[in-house]
């Protein structure tokens, strides 16, 4: 069976100096982790809102509502995206997936592993409340399954 159609065609969701694709998971299997560990992102453009203008920072202000959230740290780098999914741009690990279905194009979907599929960044064990990926994990660093 083929691992899915990639609609990014190589070029998009894919980190270009690894030939590693970001990879998305639906945010419910990492909920707890993803709540007590994400940061909302605010948006500076926002014409009404006037935060920086009382001196506040806008994480502070009441009435700027976020616009996403994201995580950075531990290797990682993580975003929201499609309102019920988090992509994973950067991390020190790795699995196998089939492509994302059009939505995400080019990325890995974490929700399907194959081992005969695109190597995708991927989360590890203590994201979730299990404390067990879904998946098995590699370390980019050594290429050696994590346990």
């Amino acid at each position: 069976m083929p691992v899915g159609i990639d609609y990014g065609r190589g070029v998009v969701n894919i980190n270009e100096a690894t030939g590693i694709r970001y990879g998305v998971i639906s945010m419910r299997d990492i909920l707890q982790a993803w709540a007590d560990s994400s940061e909302p992102v605010y948006p500076c453009a926002n014409p009404q809102c006037t935060c920086e203008e009382l001196g506040k920072r806008q994480r502070d202000c009441d009435f700027c509502e976020p616009c996403g959230y994201e995580y950075e740290g531990q290797g990682y780098a993580m975003q929201d995206c499609l309102d019920s999914d988090v992509m994973v741009i950067e991390s020190p690990f790795y699995t196998y997936t089939r492509f994302c279905s059009p939505c995400v194009p080019g990325a890995g979907d974490l929700n399907n592993y194959d081992r005969n599929g695109v190597k995708t960044y991927c989360l590890d064990g203590s994201w979730f409340d299990s404390g067990v990926a879904p998946y098995p994990v590699y370390s980019i660093e050594t290429n050696l399954e994590v346990k």
